[in-house]
Order: C-alpha cells, then sequence, then structure tokens
C-alpha cells in the first residue's frame, strides 16, 4: 500500500478515468456510465471524488455528494456515497478500504456524520468488508433497487439492495477503523432459516420461520451470489426471494442487520447475518463486537 496515493480527483483526465474504471470493474454499458459532466456538477456542489493512484494510473476511486435524510421530523445532511471502484488485479490489497478512510477523513471535515450507501447482501466479500470492516448497519431493504442496471456483475437477478449507514463518528465505527477486533461468531444463536447442501454443492434454504421474537438471530446467505448464479440460476433467484421475505419482514419488526459472520467450522465455510432488535443509538454506542 506505501505506492497508492489517496487524492481528490481534480483533472478532466482524470474524471474521464473514471468513466473508463466504471466500464472495467462493473461491465457498464455507455449508457450506465455516470458521466464526467454530471460527476463535476455534483463536485461544484459539495460531492466528492477520491481516486486511488498507483504512480500516475488510477486504479481505483469512491464518488460521492450530499443528501439528506427526515430523521424525527427533522432534516438531516448525509453524504450519499454513490460508487467504490477498484480494479480487479489490484483487489484485496486494501486499496477499497484506504478510499473509504479518506471518504470518512474528507466527510467529516465537512461536518457531517452520516454516509450511505447501497450494496448485494449476498455479495459476501462486500458483506464482510461493510460490516467488519467499516461498521455499518442496515435496516432498510430495497427489492429491484435499480431494475436493469445495465451491466455484466447484475444480469440475470433482481437488483435488491441493503441500504446501509456508515455513522462515522460513532464509537461503534471509530473503533472499527482504529482497531479491527475479530468477531466473535456463535452458532447457539436462533436461525430465522434452515439450509442443507445439496448433491452438487450448493446452499439452498429448507425452510424459513418469520414468527421469531429473539432480540439476537442468524440469518445464513450463501457466501458468492455470483458463482451461485453461474452454477444455477433458479437457485440464485430462490435465494434473491427468499432473503428479500426474511429482511423486509424483520427489518419491519425493528430488527437491525449488525454483523457479518464467517465459519469455517463446517464441512464448506459458511456465512450469517446477525439481525439485533435493540435501539439504534445502543447499538452505534458500542464499541466491541459481541
Amino acid at each position: 500500500m506505501n505506492s497508492v496515493e489517496i487524492r481528490p480527483v481534480e483533472t478532466l483526465e482524470d474524471i474521464h478515468e473514471c468513466e473508463r474504471l466504471q466500464k472495467l470493474v462493473w461491465g457498464f454499458e455507455d449508457l450506465s456510465v455516470v458521466p464526467h459532466h454530471l460527476i463535476i456538477t455534483t463536485l461544484k456542489a459539495g460531492g466528492l471524488l477520491l481516486g486511488a493512484f498507483e504512480g500516475q494510473h488510477m486504479i481505483g476511486f469512491v464518488y460521492g455528494f450530499p443528501g439528506f435524510i427526515i430523521e424525527e421530523k427533522q432534516l438531516k445532511l448525509k453524504h450519499c456515497s454513490l460508487m467504490a471502484a477498484v480494479l480487479p488485479e489490484h483487489r484485496f490489497r486494501g486499496v477499497g478500504y484506504q478510499l473509504k478512510l479518506k471518504q470518512r477523513e474528507c466527510v467529516l471535515s465537512q461536518g457531517l456524520d452520516l454516509i450511505t450507501w447501497t450494496f448485494d447482501p449476498l455479495q459476501g466479500a462486500n458483506a464482510h468488508f461493510n460490516f467488519t470492516k467499516l461498521g455499518v448497519i442496515c435496516c432498510q431493504y430495497e427489492p429491484n433497487l435499480y431494475g436493469d442496471i445495465r451491466d455484466e456483475l447484475n444480469r440475470g437477478l433482481p437488483t435488491d439492495r441493503f441500504s446501509v449507514e456508515w455513522w462515522i463518528r460513532s464509537p461503534r465505527v471509530t473503533a472499527r477503523v482504529e482497531r479491527l477486533e475479530k468477531p466473535h461468531f456463535s452458532r447457539e444463536l436462533p436461525l430465522v432459516n434452515r439450509t442443507a447442501i445439496n448433491r452438487r454443492g450448493l446452499l439452498g434454504n429448507l425452510e424459513y420461520d418469520l414468527e421469531r421474537k429473539e432480540a439476537r438471530l442468524l440469518v445464513e446467505v450463501p457466501r458468492d451470489i455470483r458463482a451461485l448464479k453461474e452454477a444455477d440460476l433458479d437457485l440464485a433467484l430462490r435465494w434473491r426471494l427468499e432473503t428479500r421475505k426474511i429482511f423486509a419482514h424483520y427489518f419491519k419488526r425493528g430488527y437491525i442487520a449488525s454483523e457479518f459472520f464467517s465459519s469455517a467450522l463446517e464441512p464448506q465455510p459458511r456465512s450469517y447475518y446477525l439481525l439485533e432488535k435493540l435501539p439504534k443509538d445502543e447499538l452505534l454506542e458500542r464499541e466491541r463486537f459481541l
């Protein structure tokens, strides 16, 4: 990481490079690329575009702009993080993490304390990054949010998303970014869904329960929806629709997705979300995992 510099993207040439990276990372068609003129307009209105550079070569970027939410009938400003991208050959080097930390620093300097974005809850690597490393929380599920997004990664499935909240001043987030602890995982917690691995080695739901009332619940999910989609599109679609029902139902009942766990104790690794029913403020004040 010593050779990678995170800095604001300021030149038109580099903004055009962000257009090119959108195609390389997501496989966007031209129609779906966020164009340079829109990026420039939002930057002039308080937006933020940070690039990860190796020498003069851009290998990733993070882009967002100001927005607002209505909380307890009060208008609250926030930062909407629209895109975070790292070229495939540079992933797993900590580049994305450094981009998000710099984004946090810049947004804090604007006097804001909330960054929001969306991601596919069935993408295990992204879930680990967002929940475990950054400390986001989620209590909002968006079914088929983007419709046909015209890219390679999402083709074949509805674009369901978690809408996550990154409370960047909170003790929870500060503890995560300053000293990363390994989360404690307990299979003793009640499971919402019962799963099994079929003869092809693919995970599927046997049943799920929408009537659980315990304060902490686990929801098992496939580790990589992309790989599952390639192996069995029908099974991947079933996971999408079943987890849509589970998360939407429990969020409506006041649960918050607070952690993402992976367990290597099984014949093959398994992944779980932790849902907790407690006040959001209490969760954000908690510095330790559990």
